[in-house]
């Protein structure tokens, strides 16, 4: 019997905005690779693949795939599976496929779900990324923790009550998933007396990049790419 030769799979971080941010690795696979696929939502273009655009060949396959949201977990799964069977099937075929994902690949990134379904048939590597926490970060200019200060990484979904009791154990925080729940979360952190040390971000890195303070933010108008940071207290 022959064996069949089938392709890899690489999940690569493609960093939070700035082309440049792209690491070396990253950057030799995509070079490499036949087939590029990225996620991108309806009448929307992909962010990921806006970020590395400078460097495609333009001899390459695309693979654009949708993962429309879903709030039944079982609707989102099948949806999820049906949406990366292109990829299945190159890869299938014996051709390696790198799928783009702003900021890391395993952190709140589209490829964790090409992960759960694939990783099992295929041969899988992982180039991680910048993270938008860390390059939210060097944007504002302030050291996030220290020693032992305790980072979390809080989704601002989170009902007030989970948020407050997270954020009064926390040292230094990121809140992320902002959007329609800017209000819910500005209204919390000013109850914990927290807006002094809180900082508002949007798109870190990218040329469209926004630092204002969080009483200037139109809740109507906050875009999937912003994020506050709540620095340490802590100074050396």
């Amino acid at each position: 019997m022959v064996a069949i030769q089938t392709g890899k799979l690489y999940g690569i971080g493609v960093g939070p905005g700035d082309p440049e941010l792209l690491t070396l690795k990253a950057y030799r696979l995509l070079q490499a690779a036949p087939v590029v696929a990225y996620q991108a939502a309806t009448d929307h273009q992909s962010v990921a693949r806006s970020i590395v655009a400078p460097y495609l060949k333009g001899d390459q396959i695309e693979v654009c795939f949708n993962f429309p949201r879903a709030l039944d977990p079982e609707a989102a799964y099948e949806l999820y599976s049906e949406a990366i069977k292109p990829i299945a099937a190159h890869l299938g075929a014996g051709r390696d496929v790198v799928v783009l994902c702003a900021g890391d690949p395993l952190f709140y990134g589209s490829f964790m779900y090409l992960f759960t379904r694939l990783a099992d048939r295929f041969i899988t590597e992982i180039v991680p990324g910048i993270s938008s926490p860390m390059a939210a970060a060097a944007a504002i200019g302030m050291p996030l923790c220290y020693q032992n200060d305790v980072f979390s990484v809080l989704a601002g979904t989170l009902s007030a009550k989970a948020l407050r009791e997270q954020l009064i154990n926390a040292d230094a925080v990121a809140i992320i998933k902002l959007r329609r729940h800017f209000e819910k979360v500005r209204q919390v952190l000013s109850e914990l007396d927290l807006l002094d040390r809180a900082k508002y971000i949007e798109r870190a890195t990218a040329k469209d990049q926004r630092i204002v303070s969080i009483e200037a933010v139109d809740p109507s108008n906050v875009p999937y790419f912003s994020m506050i940071i709540i620095p340490s207290k802590t100074q050396f």
